[in-house]
């Protein structure tokens, strides 16, 4: 992203604020991982989407039509000895020059003159309960204000969430943010080719996990937008199966959920192959029902059609598809209506994808389902899931794992697959791994 690009996200948010009011966006702590060691910094998205700024231990605030200073970035001082041990660090001037700030501090006097600043508004923009420490510090600098009234000091007579706001603007993407999307996208679709065609009977998850981890990073995609998940066998039908520590066996299908992260925006793909290169016939009978259903919901993505619409069409698809395939028994609109799906098939279809993988965004305005509209990107990710023991499920499809997820763009005459290079028809799979 460009400097002009967050200028321009800043501009829109502060045109909504209006004058009299100030904005409050802390950056996310350095998390522990243990001992010494830290994870890997990533800043807060929504302080990111405003500022670009990557470092920790900053505050942005943003005070429109300030004569002074519209945005304010508090942030670590230089300290030549700390950046010989950790890295470099902007300090007060690279935050103007390099991050756009119209003027700095060093993060140390926060205490000082931000409560000046918080004084002289009407309405503070704040997202509560996302930053502890300075939740904190926020009841204490306005119990301190209000004990001023006497003095003549009155500050803010109303505290807006800021995130209802920021996560609204979030939700539609601009050319620079689904550029960064469709790279990171196309990056992930590497990754998932490359790990069917190293896949093989023998094989530890893990190891298909480091192939796939490693064409992401080679490529620009150093991060993960979320821990992958590369499920063999049963594990396929553990939703959020993480410990990828299993054996890969000849006869089972692996499932793998797994997208890089490309300039702070996610990508999130789930393929499912077998893992010795060919279906049996109860896999692909339940794969080419998936494959079907999540063909209807993609045809549902369109402007004017609302949220859950591809929802509608995978649960129309997925509960007559288990009626022909003896699964399920009964008429498809009572089981629809019952739910009687929901034992295979127990989530939702999608979800917003954008900074994050589970991306921010209302799904209901007013109680209704939210229109699709151009500019939002979701997923669209149905699934079916046999596990062993599953009741009235003959043993033929105990352990059938299966999820296809693709992500989608959507344009103003429909939908753009920004996942599309990863093959996913039984033949393309089959193709590929037999290369």
């Amino acid at each position: 992203m460009t400097v002009s690009e967050f200028k321009r996200r800043r501009k829109q948010l502060m045109r909504m604020m209006g004058p009299g009011s100030i904005a409050i966006l802390p950056s996310a702590p350095i998390s522990i991982r243990n001992r010494d060691a830290d994870y890997p910094y990533r800043p807060d998205s929504d302080f990111h989407y405003l500022t670009g700024f990557p470092e920790p231990e900053a505050v942005a605030v943003l005070i429109p039509g300030r004569k002074q200073a519209e945005y304010v970035l508090f942030c670590r001082e230089r300290d030549m000895e700390k950046e010989t041990w950790n890295g470099l660090r902007a300090g007060q001037e690279g935050a103007c020059e390099v991050y756009g700030a119209d003027d700095s501090f060093p993060i140390g006097d926060l205490n000082d003159i931000l409560p000046r600043m918080i004084e002289q508004s009407e309405r503070v923009f704040y997202a509560m309960g996302c930053n502890h420490e300075l939740d904190k510090q926020m009841s204490e600098w306005i119990s301190t204000i209000r004990n001023q009234g006497r003095a003549g000091v009155h500050g803010p007579i109303e505290f807006v969430a800021l995130d209802h706001y920021l996560h609204d603007m979030r939700l539609y993407k601009s050319r620079s943010e689904i550029k960064a999307m469709r790279t990171a996208a196309k990056i992930s679709a590497k990754a998932h080719k490359r790990a069917m065609q190293y896949c093989r009977p023998g094989l530890m998850e893990w190891q298909v996990e480091a192939e796939l981890v490693h064409e992401c990073a080679k490529n620009g995609g150093r991060y993960q937008a979320y821990t992958p998940i590369v499920g063999g066998g049963a594990n396929g039908c553990i939703l959020h199966y993480v410990e990828n520590s299993a054996e890969l066996k000849s006869g089972d299908l692996l499932l793998i959920d797994a997208g890089c992260e490309y300039d702070y925006y996610a990508s999130d793909i789930t393929r499912t192959f077998p893992v010795n290169g060919r279906f049996s016939p109860e896999q692909r009978a339940l794969y080419e029902l998936v494959l079907k259903s999540q063909a209807a919901a993609i045809e549902k993505v369109r402007p004017g059609n609302h949220w859950n619409d591809p929802h509608d069409a995978v649960v129309k698809v997925i509960t007559k598809g288990l009626v022909e395939l003896g699964i399920l028994k009964g008429r498809v609109s009572t089981l629809i209506k019952n739910e009687a799906y929901k034992p295979f098939y127990m989530h939702r279809a999608g979800h917003w994808l954008g900074m994050d993988v589970h991306d921010v965004g209302d799904y209901k305005i007013d109680g209704k389902w939210r229109l699709l509209e151009p500019g939002m990107v979701l997923t669209v990710e149905p699934g079916i899931y046999m596990p062993a023991g599953a009741k009235g499920v003959a043993k033929k499809w105990w352990n059938i794992g299966i999820r296809i997820e693709d992500d989608l763009l959507v344009t103003k005459d429909g939908y753009d697959i920004l996942s599309k290079d990863v093959p996913k028809t039984v033949e393309e799979i089959e193709a590929l791994m037999a290369a």
